[in-house]
């Protein structure tokens, strides 16, 4: 097993979002690393400062955050390509990548992509978010703690200043190393920055509690919705297909939900989420899990709702036409 713990700190644009490049909303300045063996024994360290090129000057929320200067960028870093390399290359073959979030690596593939490097790290990976394997750990699923509150929840020592890349890896490693492997096997994430581009490259997850279901790309959300592995509802336990209580509707956002029921099994719930890709198309990430009766009726009294404030707002803009 290759663990390669690793976070990144990166600077956006000082102008604010209005004037930001849309491909690359986060420059990254520093990559931190640390290298686990088998045992999850930290064995060895990466570190690389990188000179910035598309932002010339520290956002000021960035730098109240970070402990790095643009003079000591300038100074002490090297251009995003060769850091990159000599961080891909310390990673060695097969690395199983391990972060503290989710956000970590996206915007690694989005660096890499902009300077044309992607096909470096194919995608879409497998990897452990240290983060949530932490909450399921405290039995908490759904909380997800700032890597400063679970240091200071395990009452591990704050020896180094947080939000510097190597020392944020270095305490997202120690973390990583109390969690159970049986653990860490069993809810491993799936990023989708790359996502799957053909109906053979479709992912299918089965969890302890959940599926998960990443689709490729369509052409628009109305297409997506059409598909009909997109808005399958299975049973969790056996994967038949079962009858809809409650069929697919938006709850406003980029969520879709809907409500089946297994004959054997009972009641299951599936969400599908909406993703945008730079290029305007979209993908869908499903999950399908088994709910209980009131979590059912919950969802079905959200969606009389919604099509009561639809129907009122048709009707309200039905009498200003009079």
């Amino acid at each position: 097993m290759n663990l390669i713990v690793f976070d990144l700190e990166w600077n956006q644009c000082p102008d604010g979002k209005a004037h930001e490049i849309p491909q690359m909303p986060f420059e990254i300045v520093e990559i931190g690393a640390v290298r686990l063996d088998d045992r999850k024994e930290i064995i060895d360290t990466f570190r690389a400062l990188v000179r910035p090129s598309v932002y010339e000057a520290i956002h000021p929320r960035t730098a109240e955050v970070i402990h790095l200067t643009m003079e000591e960028l300038q100074r002490d870093g090297v251009p995003f390509p060769e850091a990159a390399d000599a961080f891909l290359a310390w990673c060695g073959d097969d690395p199983r990548f391990c972060t503290w979030g989710t956000l970590d690596l996206m915007e690694l593939q989005r660096n890499l992509k902009w300077y044309h490097m992607l096909n470096r790290m194919e995608g879409p990976l497998a990897y452990d978010d240290v983060q949530k394997l932490f909450a399921l750990y405290e039995g908490k699923p759904k909380e997800r703690k700032s890597l400063q509150d679970a240091v200071e929840t395990l009452h591990f020592p704050e020896d180094e200043a947080f939000h510097s890349a190597l020392d944020d890896a270095m305490y997202t490693a120690k973390i990583l190393q109390i969690i159970p492997d049986s653990l860490i096997f069993r809810y491993y994430s799936i990023d989708s920055y790359q996502n799957p581009q053909s109906v053979e490259e479709e992912i299918r997850v089965h969890y302890d509690t959940y599926d998960k279901f990443v689709s490729r790309e369509f052409a628009s959300k109305d297409e997506a919705m059409e598909d009909a592995e997109v808005t399958a509802v299975r049973c969790f336990i056996c994967h038949r297909n079962v009858r809809r209580l409650v069929h697919w509707f938006s709850n406003g956002g980029r969520n879709y939900l809907a409500v089946g029921k297994c004959p054997e099994h009972g009641l299951v719930k599936s969400k599908v989420r909406m993703h945008k890709t730079e290029n305007g198309r979209f993908y869908v990430i499903k999950t399908t899990k088994m709910i209980r009766e009131e979590d059912a009726d919950r969802i079905f009294y959200m969606q009389a709702h919604l099509r009561h404030r639809r129907q009122v707002r048709r009707n309200t803009r039905g009498e200003q036409k009079k």
